[in-house]
């Protein structure tokens, strides 16, 4: 570590240990909204390698660019131990059938993706089927992480036919119809992780997006029931990423724009914190 940031270091009685890292994991976002030239990202990790864990190749922006490229990108992550996840877009080939996403796979590896992402929400598969390609994706080494999302306008639970008795009740009319049980979303990411899942994603549609509408409770109740280790947030803004380490603290597992490694390191650190106002501005002392 460079002898310049005094402020913080990686002590085990600090926020948590160095890389790699099993919590206060923070993966940023790639080449999605617009294009990243392969010097901006050599110039993220190269200032800021030590703060990130991972990066994701979201909205399957990987599928429009070269494998030479993509190569490169990830063996350059590598060198500063980083790994690289899919984002979500294996999901999308299964409409061209189970073999399209066992190539999906194989290729992922032959290009240095560590970690392949799969959207469960938008899968709608049976549950043994979405465990069926856990088990797949792991028998080939590498690491799968089931994305699974709380929507407000739309459930996986139908009117009627078979379902758990009790498993919905419909609520009181508002602006929108139906309430997803989140008791079934933790019950499914639960068998996954049984299944061998390595970490469960929570989309921020709705839950985490921004901070002023944050729903605690739901938070409260996945990180309860599948841990804080076991879980990774989107944080959509700097005001969500500070209530986040300010509920849960370091090792809570967050998923932010490369742009803001160096604040989010801040909150994390002890040392330097929400006071370290050199580098935050005011627009993270919200709570």
């Amino acid at each position: 570590m460079a002898s310049s940031l005094k402020w913080k270091s990686f002590f085990e009685e600090e926020d948590r240990p160095e890389k790699p890292r099993r919590y206060g994991v923070t993966e940023i976002r790639g080449p999605h909204y617009s294009h990243f030239s392969q010097n901006v990202l050599q110039d993220v990790f190269e200032s800021m390698g030590q703060f990130v864990d991972g990066l994701k190749f979201s909205g399957g922006s990987q599928s429009l660019m070269s494998e030479s490229y993509i190569k490169k990108v990830t063996d350059m992550a590598h060198r500063h131990n980083i790994y690289i996840s899919t984002g979500d877009w294996g999901e999308h080939l299964l409409r061209k059938g189970t073999f399209a996403l066992k190539q999906y796979i194989e290729d992922c590896k032959r290009l240095g993706f560590d970690t392949i992402e799969l959207d469960a929400g938008s899968l709608e598969i049976p549950e043994e089927t979405l465990l069926r390609y856990v088990h797949m994706i792991k028998e080939t080494g590498l690491k799968v992480k089931p994305q699974f999302a709380v929507k407000f306008d739309k459930s996986d639970i139908p009117l009627s036919g078979n379902r758990a008795y009790g498993a919905y009740v419909k609520p009181r009319p508002r602006t929108y119809d139906l309430v997803e049980d989140v008791d079934l979303l933790i019950r499914k990411a639960e068998r996954c992780l049984e299944a061998g899942a390595d970490m469960i994603m929570i989309d921020a549609q709705d839950v985490s997006q921004r901070a002023e509408s944050l729903r605690a409770d739901i938070i409260a109740k996945i990180i309860g029931r599948l841990g804080v280790e076991k879980t990774m947030f989107e944080a959509g803004d700097a005001r969500t990423s500070d209530w986040f380490i300010s509920q849960y603290g370091p090792k809570v597992n967050l998923f932010v724009d490369h742009s803001q490694v160096v604040a989010l390191e801040c909150l994390r650190g002890r040392k330097a914190g929400k006071n370290h106002m050199s580098v935050l501005s005011s627009a993270y002392h919200l709570f």
